[in-house]
């Protein structure tokens, strides 16, 4: 008998892996995400293609999808009684719930579609989401900035929608990773893979090579290395794949291995990386880790990272847990 999102969320209530309130708050969130995957697969039919014309708090044009999808997000999720706050990587500061709507224990934090460059050529691009926990004090008083500064490790649950060939949700409660695709007669997410694991080896990297030449030394030995192929010092020959979709690159990961590499780059030196370590390098390393993957910022864990900052940027290097290793180990 096919399982469905809402019996496998069930499930694990019943034994203790979730509160009722979690419980709630990812079934929302999932169907929001079918209302991003269908506003998607409308393309050009819905108008929703193209530039928005405004920019977003890191200076990115905004696409219309980008704000069609945070708004989704947002309207779905702020009446159930299940948060405190919320907050997007394509809002200047967090959304607090309005004051007629009950608030709840819980602080929801997304991508609402990640891979925007991807959006007007077809190519798939998804939504990334994380849960914590809210300090037990919320309940008291105004909800700032300072409480989602909670280190990645401290999630409740992280997942990713991928809007595709098929549109998937993959999802961890820091009890392994699962997928479920969504069936588009019945409109349900049927459960499809169970603790998916991660190749610990790999001759699989992606990056985005065009940046070779303001990369790290360590960043471009390790690179050219893996481009000597079997006749180089790693023995072996590795194939490249860059699709420029944070989400797709994560999950092609998890299904057959590989690493994946944005790191620092000489372009902007200030700035520690490109990747949001809140929206995207912490709910990623979640599913990563708890595939059996491993997620660093070249050298330090990602989800030990304290956050000082809500739109802190950060480099991101995750994958097979030995191939990142021999990484770390050009840093060393």
């Amino acid at each position: 008998m096919q399982k469905t999102l809402t019996q496998y969320l069930v499930e694990q209530q019943r034994h203790q892996q979730l509160s009722p309130d979690v419980r709630l708050l990812l079934e929302v969130v999932a169907r929001a995400c079918k209302t991003i995957g269908s506003a998607v697969g409308k393309g050009a039919l819905g108008g929703v293609l193209g530039s928005q014309g405004t920019e977003n708090v890191q200076g990115e044009t905004q696409k219309k999808l980008d704000v069609i999808s945070n708004d989704i997000l947002l309207k779905a999720n702020e009446w159930g009684g299940q948060l405190a706050a919320m907050a997007s990587e394509e809002m200047d500061t967090i959304y607090k719930i309005p004051q007629h709507y009950p608030q709840g224990k819980y602080l929801l934090l997304f991508d609402p579609l990640d891979g925007s460059s991807n959006i007007d050529v077809n190519v798939s691009i998804g939504t990334i989401f994380s849960i914590l926990k809210a300090p037990d004090d919320v309940m008291g008083r105004e909800v700032t900035e300072a409480d989602f500064m909670q280190p990645g490790r401290q999630q409740v649950a992280a997942g990713y929608a991928l809007y595709g060939p098929q549109t998937l949700l993959v999802l961890t409660l820091g009890n392994g990773v699962v997928c479920f695709t969504l069936d588009r007669e019945l409109g349900s997410w049927i459960l499809t893979q169970e603790n998916i694991r991660i190749p610990a080896e790999t001759k699989e990297f992606s990056i985005n090579m065009s940046n070779m030449r303001h990369w790290d030394t360590p960043v471009r030995q390790y690179i050219e290395d893996c481009l000597a192929g079997e006749t180089g010092p790693r023995g072996k020959n590795f194939n490249m794949r860059w699709v420029a979709s944070m989400v797709a690159e994560v999950h092609r990961i998890l299904q057959r291995g590989g690493i994946f590499l944005y790191p620092w780059d000489k372009r902007e030196p200030n700035k520690p990386g490109k990747l949001r370590l809140m929206y995207e390098a912490n709910p990623m390393s979640m599913i990563i880790e708890q595939a059996g993957g491993a997620a660093v910022d070249t050298v330090n864990r990602i989800l030990d990272i304290q956050p000082s900052q809500l739109h802190q940027r950060v480099s991101v290097v995750l994958g097979s847990k030995d191939e990142v290793e021999t990484f770390k180990k050009y840093f060393s």
